[in-house]
């Protein structure tokens, strides 16, 4: 891959800030082996969690592209490694690239397909579909299938899935409760959700035809 040939190989351990929000523009990160959270903090303090980046995908490439400072921060969530490209060499790529460039295009159009939905869900529904809703989402790209269910895969504390779905931690709480209580979801850990009934969380959220990405064979 001629993008990966232009960075420069990188590890970073758990925690690590790749990007802060506020920043002038710098490089972008290509994710080789990473899971990282976006955040940004909000005019009233509150850190909200925007999004989270796997293993493929880009960060930084907005500011890049429009030389503004950086709109969120980027955090690794484990040990990650990652290619650093500087943004004018990420640029030139682009101009001698039409593909890649519609290739970007495309992504950015998923990001925020994925973002306009998530504002519709907020608007829809009350915070326990919206939360069911957002927890299919992960799960269909990260979910992890164990003999209870389905882990969702991703460290996620209450306040940063309350980050998620626009609602504060306490209410995150009440929704998970409601959730629990239906012999949906487990918490067994503080940062851990095990999904123990896809399809029943699919018909809460009111999602009668979602089907799971690569899931279990008895989900089929």
């Amino acid at each position: 891959m001629d993008l990966l040939k232009m960075g420069q190989i990188r590890a970073f351990p758990a925690r690590h800030i790749l990007v802060r929000q506020g920043d002038p523009t710098g490089s972008v990160w290509l994710l080789l082996d990473a899971l990282v959270k976006v955040t940004a903090q909000t005019e009233n303090g509150r850190q909200a969690l925007l999004a989270l980046r796997v293993s493929g995908d880009l960060i930084g490439e907005m500011a890049v592209l429009d030389g503004a400072p950086r709109s969120a921060t980027v955090v690794t969530c484990g040990r990650v490694t990652v290619s650093q490209i500087r943004g004018l060499v990420f640029l030139e790529f682009l101009r001698r690239r039409p593909a890649a460039a519609l290739a970007l295009t495309h992504m950015t159009s998923e990001r925020l397909r994925w973002s306009n939905q998530r504002r519709l869900d907020f608007a829809s529904y009350d915070a326990s579909r919206c939360l069911a809703r957002v927890l299919l989402a992960l799960v269909e790209r990260h979910g992890l299938p164990i003999s209870t269910g389905t882990d969702l895969g991703i460290p996620l504390t209450q306040a940063e899935i309350g980050g998620l779905i626009g609602a504060k931690e306490n209410t995150v709480h009440k929704a998970l409760r409601e959730l629990a209580a239906l012999g949906l979801v487990t918490s067994p850990g503080r940062r851990r959700l095990i999904i123990h009934d896809l399809r029943r969380l699919a018909a809460f959220a009111d999602l009668p035809l979602w089907r799971p990405f690569d899931a279990p064979e008895e989900f089929h």
